[in-house]
């Protein structure tokens, strides 16, 4: 086993986007909003738990989603083919209280992640980031710890840790950040970046 920690992303590389799949089961289109289109996560979260709050809508009906929701075709597959050849760790801007149920169905890889306030009623108030800047801090942090990082991920707040790892990769990526960034290596399909991934090993 090398010293390298493989770090990726969750929504849009592993499992569709929550919010997305929550927008198209309320109707509410405000809620397709995700990192890939907004880079400030703190802007986008307050507008979103606005619109929740507008509609009467709390984590209850979230996770009731999320139930529905499965894993992108093969990434089980994938997932299982990297831990064959060293440690991951899926490094997201989600909250403990969605990834559980996805975690179940990828087999329960480690993940680090946010947290939800919740008021008593189900209604979410707030988020609590584990850390500023969790998924560049995070790869900083396993850097400082003797490991060597490969990164991949499809948003803006991925970009940070992809460009601090030794080896980064775009994930099926918007085109817009595939063009501000020629730089980095963009694959769409698993076996693409698997490979990748080996070869940086």
């Amino acid at each position: 086993m090398s010293m390298v920690i493989t770090c990726l992303d969750l929504e849009g590389v592993l499992v569709p986007e929550i919010w997305i799949a929550f927008a198209e089961a309320t109707g509410i289109p405000e809620l397709r909003r995700t990192t890939r289109d907004e880079p400030d996560y703190d802007k986008l979260m307050k507008y979103r738990i606005g619109i929740l709050k507008e509609h009467g809508l709390g984590l209850k009906e979230i996770q009731a989603t999320i139930a529905t929701v499965d894993p992108m075709p093969g990434a089980r597959e994938f997932l299982d083919a990297l831990r064959e050849e060293g440690q991951v760790l899926i490094l997201s801007d989600t909250f403990t209280q969605f990834a559980t149920p996805l975690m179940r169905k990828l087999g329960w890889p480690t993940i680090m992640c946010n947290t939800l306030e919740v008021g008593e009623n189900g209604e979410i108030t707030g988020y609590r980031m584990r850390i500023p800047q969790s998924k560049l801090s995070t790869v900083k942090a396993l850097q400082s710890i003797g490991y060597e990082t490969i990164a991949a991920g499809d948003s803006y707040n991925d970009l940070a840790m992809i460009q601090a790892s030794k080896a980064g990769f775009l994930f099926r990526s918007t085109e817009k950040i595939r063009m501000d960034h020629p730089e980095l290596p963009a694959f769409e399909r698993y076996e693409d970046l698997l490979e990748a991934i080996r070869k940086a090993m």
